[in-house]
C-alpha cells in the first residue's frame, strides 16, 4: 500500500525529530561527563597545619642585602674592599693639584675597619674630591630627607666637606660638614633632594684647603622600616610582611658555606657597631662567568641582629643557618677536621645564647646592649646548607650530639643535598632517619612540568620520623641557573599545583620557602626570584602572588578533599587542597586549574552545618602562560575577589582556565 505524500512527509519529520532528540541527549551526557566533582569532608578534620608551613628564604644574592634590603646608598663606604677605591673615583681625573691616599692602620689597631681615605688639596682648589657610584646608581626621591654621616679627622688646615647628590651633572641635594678636629669623630648632616633619580651619584668635595681623613661614609634614608637609624628598606619589608610568613630563614644559602672556609659566614663578625663588622667577599661575586659581579661584597650592615629584628617585625620564626665545617662543595669543598669542630659548635651554642639567654649572660648582655633586652625566642637552627656525602653526616652527627644534649628543645634542620632525588639524596635520607633528625631540607629547581607531575610527591612519605622542610624551590622556565629563566605565569601556576600537595601533606611537610627571595634588576646573578627591585621601586612576581594566596589563606587543620571520588591530586589538570580555619569558622578550598579550558565542578561539603549562602572567591588568572609582572606593570598578574554563592553544602562553580582560586566558605 502506498503512503500518501502527506504521510510520507510526516514520517520523515518524526525521524528527524528523533535524531535531534538523540543528539540533544548525547550533548547533555557530554556536558554531564565534563562536570567534575570535588568533595570536601568538613566533618572529618585532619592534622593541624603548622604555622611555619609557608615562610621566606633570604640569601644575600642578586644584591639582596647591600644595595637591596639594606638601604645604604654608598658602596664600599669604609674603603675595605680588596681594591679600597672600588666604587669611588676622582671628581676630576685631570685635576692633579690634590691627592687621594688610602691608609691601612691594621698594624697599629686591631680592627676589621682599618682602611681610610685622606683627601688633600691646596686652599685655592674648590672642586677637588671623590665620587661614589652607589649600587648601580644611587636612588633618591624628590622632597625626601637623607642622613649623611662620615667619620673624619683633620690633618692639616681648616677643611670642610661639601656633600652633593648629583643627577646627570645637576646637583639635586647638598649639605656641608665642618669643624673637624685631630681626633676621629662622626659628623652628620641632612640632605633633602629636590628631584627623583634612580641613577644619581654622591660627590664629596674638599673645601678650604688642607687635608682630612674620612671613613664610614654614609648616605642613608631617614624613611626606614620602623624608622630605625640602621633600618631596612620600607617597600621591600612591606612586601615580606604582606606574605604573613611563618618563618624567615637567613642568611642563606651558599654564602653560609663560602667558596672557602675562610670566606664562610660567621655571625659574630656581623653584630655590634658598624665599624666593628668585618667585610668579606660575597660567594656570588665570581660564581657565574656570564654574570661576573666583582664589586659584590658583604658589609654586614645587615647582620644577625637585624635578621632577628626583621623576623620579629614580620611575625616570622627566625631560622638561622650555620656553617658545619664545610665550604661549598660546588667550589673548594674545604673541610674542617673533625677534631677542629669545637669552635664551629661553640658558635652555635653562643648564637642560641645571643637569641634566648637573659641579659645576665655574656651574649644575652650583648643583645641587650644592641637594643633588645627581651629574648628572640629562637626555636630552630640549620646545621649546614646544602651539603652531601659521608663528610656531612659525620659532622652533622657531632653537632647534633652536643646541641641536643645542651638544648633539647631546639629543632635542628639537616641537609639531603641540592637535588630532589638520586643516590646522594637517598643516602642522606637513610642517614638522617637513622640519626632521628628533626627536619630534613629538600631542594628542587626544576622545569614547570616537574612541579605539576610531583604534586603527589609526599603522599607516600612515612608519617613518622624526620619532617620535611621544602627549603628551596622554584620552577625554571629554561634550565637550572640559566640566565634566561623567567618569572612567568606558567612557572607560578605549576608551583601552585605543587604547593597544594605540600598543604595536603602538612603533617609531613612542616615548612616551605621559594628561593631566591630578591633580585636587583641591574645586579642579579640568578633568576628567577620572588621579588624584583631597582634602586627605588619593587614588585612581587606571579610566583609571589601564588605564595601570597597560600600563606594568607592558610587554615588551621587539614580537610580531606576528593576529586571525582579519588584522593589522587592533579587529575585532568585540577589540583586541590582544603583546610578549615577554626578561628574564623571558614572552610578554605584551593583549586588550581592548569588546563586551557574552564572546568565546571560540583562542590559538595560533607558534614557542613550552619554555613551562609555566600562566601568569597579569590582568583589569580591569565590566559597568557608567558605573562610576567614588571616594575612598570607590577600587578599585571594579581588576585581579584568575587562574591561566591554557595547555597548551603552543595553548589556549582566554574574554575577559569590557567587559574588558581581560593574559595572561603563560612561553615561549621
Amino acid at each position: 500500500m502506498k503512503l500518501s505524500h502527506t504521510n510520507k512527509a510526516r514520517r520523515i519529520s518524526l525521524i528527524a525529530l528523533s535524531l535531534l532528540l538523540v543528539l540533544a541527549l548525547l550533548q547533555v551526557q557530554v556536558v554531564f561527563a565534563q562536570t567534575r566533582n570535588i568533595t570536601v569532608e568538613v566533618n572529618k578534620p585532619g592534622a593541624r597545619i603548622p604555622k611555619t608551613l609557608f615562610g621566606l628564604f633570604f640569601e644575600d644574592i642578586n644584591f639582596g642585602a647591600d644595595g637591596g634590603l639594606y638601604p645604604e646608598r654608598v658602596k664600599n663606604r669604609s674603603f675595605e674592599f680588596p681594591n679600597p677605591m672600588m666604587g669611588w673615583k676622582p671628581l676630576d681625573p685631570r685635576d692633579t693639584t690634590g691627592q687621594l691616599q688610602i691608609f691601612d692602620a691594621g698594624s697599629i689597631k686591631d680592627t676589621p675597619n682599618s682602611h681610610y681615605l685622606r683627601i688633600k688639596a691646596p686652599a685655592g682648589n674648590k672642586r677637588f674630591g671623590i665620587v661614589n657610584e652607589g649600587f648601580r646608581g644611587i636612588g633618591v626621591q624628590q622632597g625626601t630627607d637623607y642622613r649623611f654621616s662620615v667619620k673624619a679627622r683633620r690633618i692639616d688646615g681648616s677643611p670642610a666637606l661639601r656633600v652633593e647628590v648629583v643627577d646627570g651633572g645637576r646637583v639635586i641635594g647638598e649639605t656641608q660638614v665642618s669643624g673637624f678636629t685631630n681626633l676621629w669623630k662622626t659628623y652628620t648632616a641632612a640632605v633633602r633632594t629636590n628631584s627623583t633619580s634612580n641613577k644619581a651619584q654622591l660627590n664629596l668635595i674638599l673645601e678650604g684647603g688642607g687635608a682630612v681623613d674620612v671613613d664610614l661614609v654614609s648616605l642613608y634614608p631617614k624613611d626606614t622600616w620602623q624608622n630605625r637609624p640602621n633600618g631596612l628598606r620600607t617597600d621591600l619589608v612591606k612586601l615580606l610582611k604582606e606574605l604573613k610568613p611563618g618563618f624567615l630563614r637567613f642568611p642563606g644559602g651558599c654564602i653560609v658555606e663560602g667558596r672557602t672556609l675562610d670566606q664562610r659566614y660567621q655571625w659574630k663578625t656581623t653584630i655590634g657597631d658598624l665599624d666593628e663588622r668585618r667585610l668579606i667577599i660575597n660567594r656570588w661575586n665570581t660564581e657565574f662567568n656570564w654574570r661576573l659581579t666583582p664589586d659584590y661584597f658583604q658589609s654586614f650592615g645587615l647582620g644577625y641582629y637585624e635578621y632577628f629584628l626583621l623576623s620579629e617585625d614580620i611575625g616570622a620564626e627566625p631560622l638561622p643557618i650555620l656553617n658545619c665545617g664545610m665550604a661549598c662543595q660546588f667550589n673548594s669543598s674545604e673541610l674542617a677536621p673533625l677534631e677542629d669542630l669545637d669552635h664551629y659548635i661553640q658558635d652555635a651554642i653562643d648564637l642560641i645564647e645571643f637569641a634566648n639567654a637573659p641579659v645576665t649572660t655574656r651574649w644575652g648582655r650583648k643583645r641587650a646592649e644592641m637594643g633588645h633586652p627581651k629574648p628572640f625566642n629562637l626555636k630552630m637552627i640549620g646545621i649546614g646548607n646544602e651539603q652531601w656525602g659521608p663528610q656531612y653526616v659525620e659532622r652533622y652527627e657531632v653537632f647534633a650530639k652536643v646541641l641536643k644534649q645542651k638544648y633539647p628543645n631546639i629543632a635542628l634542620v639537616s641537609s639531603v643535598g641540592p637535588a630532589p632525588d638520586g643516590e646522594r639524596f637517598d643516602y642522606l635520607w637513610q642517614q638522617m632517619r637513622a640519626l632521628k633528625a628533626d627536619l630534613v631540607d629538600e631542594h628542587y629547581y626544576s622545569a614547570p612540568k616537574w612541579f605539576r607531575e610531583n604534586a603527589g610527591r609526599y603522599d607516600s612519605y612515612p608519617r613518622t620520623g624526620p619532617k620535611v622542610f621544602a627549603g628551596e624551590y622554584a620552577a625554571q622556565s629554561v634550565g637550572i641557573a640559566s640566565p634566561d629563566n623567567r618569572n612567568n605565569w606558567e612557572c607560578a601556576l605549576s608551583e601552585a599545583a605543587f604547593i597544594t600537595g605540600l598543604e595536603r601533606n602538612s603533617d609531613v611537610v612542616q615548612m616551605s620557602s621559594y628561593a631566591p627571595l630578591f633580585g636587583h634588576v641591574d645586579a642579579w646573578q640568578w633568576t628567577p626570584n620572588l621579588i624584583w627591585f631597582d634602586n627605588l621601586r619593587s614588585y612581587g612576581t606571579p610566583n609571589y602572588q601564588v605564595q601570597k594566596m597560600f600563606s594568607t589563606n592558610q587554615g588551621t587543620r587539614q580537610l580531606r578533599v576528593l576529586l571525582d571520588g579519588s584522593t589522587k591530586n592533579g587529575v585532568n589538570d585540577l589540583y586541590t587542597s582544603a583546610s578549615v580555619d577554626e578561628q574564623s569558622g571558614e572552610l578554605i578550598l584551593k583549586v588550581v586549574n592548569t588546563g586551557s579550558s574552564s572546568s565546571e565542578v560540583r562542590i559538595t561539603l560533607t558534614g557542613a552545618t550552619g554555613g551562609g549562602k555566600t562566601g568569597t572567591a579569590l582568583i589569580l588568572q591569565s590566559s597568557d602562560l608567558k605573562a610576567e609582572n614588571s616594575l612598570d606593570h607590577p600587578t599585571k598578574i594579581a588576585s581579584f575577589v568575587k562574591q561566591l554563592r554557595t547555597a548551603g553544602g552543595e553548589f556549582d562553580y566554574t574554575f577559569m582556565p590557567h587559574s588558581m582560586t581560593v574559595l572561603r566558605i563560612p561553615s561549621r
